[in-house]
């Protein structure tokens, strides 16, 4: 097998094949068949799905010429004339749109319960970051919960909330969510929008960031162009500089010139931090301006 980093049209996954007389995949597949192996939930498998035969549709019209072939005649399906490519694409393209209707109506009930906490006013904040930057951990050790998390990338597709306990009084909910990657395909973008809508809605973003990452200037810079994607880049965030236990930092948190948090230290792993973030949304919460952020 040869692997490309970076997106093939069929016509050049096709002649690639010919060329090395082996198994021709790009970045997008990759991604899709790591994201099909950790789909869990219902909707998760959904949207997996949605992004695959999207991508499966463009491989259709350059990648599948023997396909081409007519079939027609009395009791063949399909009515006369029509391509075996043609066939395929239509019932495609009807699957795709079953899907989609499947997805917006888990949108529509998803769209109730956030009504529901909007009633009540509960401070919604949503971690969001690279992809393996440590979030379902994070998510774990401050709600207690019991997320799947691993070392690995995209342990988690499905967003998973839970009520967060601050102090007597004061709570929020926290929302767990897919991680982002760099060149993530457009596809999956569109496919995971309604579960990123609860991304779009918070009042509070929590960058998570893996600290010990060499590249973590960059996968700051990605996650955001994301989050510019999907209409969220004016949503107030702070910085949660993750994994620092692998990189010896202190844990504390980090204000800017006139006072405004900036950014929060924490080890989601071993605890070390947690409750400087846990002051931190405490003293977020209690302005529901946000004005004690650092603007993004």
């Amino acid at each position: 097998m040869v692997m490309f980093n970076s997106t093939l049209s069929g016509a050049q996954e096709r002649n690639l094949e010919r060329a090395l007389q082996c198994r021709v995949i790009d970045r997008t597949k990759l991604i899709l068949d790591i994201f099909g192996q950790r789909a869990r939930s219902h909707e998760g498998k959904l949207q997996v799905e949605l992004a695959q035969l999207q991508y499966l549709s463009t491989r259709l019209v350059k990648g599948w010429t023997h396909l081409e072939r007519q079939r027609g005649g009395i009791g063949v399906r399909g009515g006369p004339g029509e391509t075996q490519l043609e066939i395929d694409r239509r019932l495609l393209n009807e699957r795709i749109k079953a899907l989609k209707d499947k997805l917006q109506s888990l949108g529509k009930q998803r769209a109730v319960q956030r009504r529901a906490r909007e009633r009540s006013r509960q401070f919604s904040v949503s971690l969001v970051g690279y992809t393996n930057a440590g979030k379902s951990t994070l998510f774990n050790s401050l709600t207690h919960a019991n997320a799947y998390a691993a070392d690995q990338l995209f342990a988690t597709l499905d967003t998973t909330s839970r009520k967060l306990y601050l102090q007597p009084g004061q709570q929020v909910v926290l929302s767990d969510t897919v991680g982002f990657i760099r060149q993530l395909p457009h596809g999956l973008v569109a496919a995971f929008r309604a579960t990123l809508e609860e991304t779009v809605r918070s009042d509070l973003l929590l960058h998570v960031v893996d600290s010990h990452s060499t590249s973590r200037d960059s996968q700051i810079e990605e996650v955001n162009k994301v989050l510019s994607e999907i209409s969220a880049s004016d949503i107030p965030q702070i910085l949660v500089w993750n994994k620092i236990d692998l990189c010896e930092w202190e844990p504390g948190i980090e204000r800017d010139e006139v006072g405004r948090i900036k950014a929060v230290k924490v080890s989601a792993k071993t605890g070390v931090g947690l409750q400087y973030l846990r002051d931190a949304l405490i003293e977020i919460t209690a302005n529901t301006n946000s004005n004690n952020l650092e603007p993004t």
